[in-house]
């Protein structure tokens, strides 16, 4: 439409208000747009005068300090905002608030200059003690987890955190966790040491495990995509079968030991996102010594990495593999061992179905390997943000893999290393936040060996990484 006009008309004999009167206008068919100026903000000149930081009451000054420091070092208005932003990540990173608005005040006062602006920070701090009830999942099993955690303890974002889950297989975990950032140190390193009690239970191996022990951990990033851990964790575990039923060669496994492990663990991420990617490459690299102390010594490694790529708007091609070695010196047992089979490994086979069993128990092996092709499509939703088309992806795949018995070496173990078992289907997937994921498959296995266990038609699977 055009525009409406109204105005009250007047006759110039009698001097009295006439009707009123409405003309409209229609813009003209081939009227130029106005053409909208555009202001450069790098070109503007601004530098920061004052910020005030609103809210605090527990958290120390001197770490806020050290946090906003940066923001007088901006040149020009537009690096006065990314500094501003920069400066609400680092203060989110902290773990100390719950929210953080951030105001840019450009209104000249007493002592200000035409280029000095004022940064306002409103925080709002967590509560002294923060409750709640989640969900996690490991090796196809959900948990439900009841947590409660004391926030920002001393000031300078320490916290204190203790949990307890319980899974659908009988598996529960209590844990006690003390954790000390450092925002500003080099490679901001984050320490954290960890009390806990795990007790798992694993049918597919005939086995259940009650591991009590501490874990030390020091986090630390060398680059924006690169993330390190170093660790220490000492571990008494328990080993005793899960019925009467159980083979000999699992019972023979049975008993407590002590274990002493070192582990280094880096993550290098260049996905957009870490459940359904459409980009970017995940390398994951961890090796671990076991042996200073405890009756266990052995050396493992493992890698694992995934490549995505959009062919068509809303088409994704994923490659993924991954790799493990494990070499035993002494009293490496079935608790240590590699396993292929489940939705999260090797789909179309059963859990830990893949390599060598005694009476249809999985005795797992110390060399794997195992890849996997897939596309995703955004099928049956359309995209949309915000929409069913963010939680849903179709799923087609191709799936290959191997796994040595720990008893065989040389070609033996080469021989057995290329009996690749390989298995195809389709099916849906569905996002859990970003933790994890839910599949649903339909599976046809296309090679398997004499002692495999493959599971041919639906399987239903949910877990933080699915290979």
């Amino acid at each position: 439409m055009g525009t409406v006009h109204a105005k009250a008309g007047q006759d110039s004999d009698k001097g009295a208000v006439g009707s009123g009167l409405f003309e409209f206008e229609e813009p003209e068919a081939f009227e130029e747009p106005i053409p909208k100026p555009t202001i450069k903000l790098n070109g503007v000149r601004a530098r920061v005068d004052r910020v005030h930081v609103d809210g605090l009451s527990r958290t120390k000054d001197d770490i806020i300090k050290s946090t906003i420091d940066d923001l007088f070092h901006a040149t020009d208005f537009e690096d006065v905002i990314l500094r501003a932003h920069k400066v609400r990540r680092a203060l989110d990173s902290m773990g100390c608030f719950k929210d953080i608005g951030v105001f840019i005040d450009v209104s000249s006062g007493p002592g200000s200059t035409p280029e000095g602006l004022e940064v306002t920070f409103q925080v709002k701090e967590l509560s002294r003690i923060v409750g709640g009830i989640n969900t996690t999942v490991s090796e196809n099993e959900g948990n439900l987890v009841l947590g409660v955690k004391l926030p920002n303890v001393l000031g300078r974002g320490e916290r204190v955190a203790a949990e307890y889950s319980v899974g659908h297989r009988s598996s529960s975990n209590f844990n006690v966790s003390a954790t000390k950032p450092y925002p500003h140190g080099a490679l901001t390193p984050v320490l954290t040491a960890t009390v806990y009690q795990q007790n798992h239970e694993y049918p597919w191996s005939g086995y259940k495990l009650l591991d009590r022990g501490l874990l030390l951990d020091i986090a630390f990033k060398t680059s924006s995509v690169t993330k390190h851990n170093l660790q220490w964790e000492g571990i008494v575990r328990d080993t005793s079968v899960l019925s009467k039923t159980t083979s000999f060669k699992v019972r023979e496994s049975s008993g407590p030991q002590m274990k002493s492990v070192i582990r280094h663990i880096v993550t290098v991420d260049h996905r957009d996102e870490p459940i359904f990617p459409t980009r970017g490459t995940w390398v994951q690299f961890s090796s671990e010594l076991a042996g200073l102390g405890g009756g266990v010594a052995n050396v493992r490694t493992e890698l694992q990495a995934q490549a995505n790529k959009e062919v068509s708007p809303g088409f994704v091609v994923q490659a993924s593999g991954a790799l493990g070695v494990l070499h035993d010196m002494y009293g490496t047992d079935i608790p240590d061992h590699f396993y292929l089979g489940g939705p999260a490994t090797l789909r179309g086979f059963r859990q830990r179905g893949v390599g060598p069993h005694a009476d249809q128990h999985a005795l797992g092996g110390t060399v794997y390997w195992a890849s996997g092709l897939h596309l995703y499509t955004p099928l049956p939703f359309q995209p949309g943000k915000g929409g069913l088309g963010e939680l849903f992806r179709s799923h087609l795949f191709l799936n290959a893999g191997c796994l040595a018995h720990p008893e065989e070496t040389g070609l033996a173990m080469v021989e057995s290393l290329s009996e690749v078992r390989v298995a195809c289907g389709a099916g849906v997937a569905l996002r859990l936040g970003r933790a994890a994921r839910v599949e649903l498959n339909y599976c046809v296995p296309l090679r398997a060996r004499p002692n495999d266990v493959p599971a041919p038609g639906l399987q239903f699977g949910v877990a933080a990484h699915l290979l």
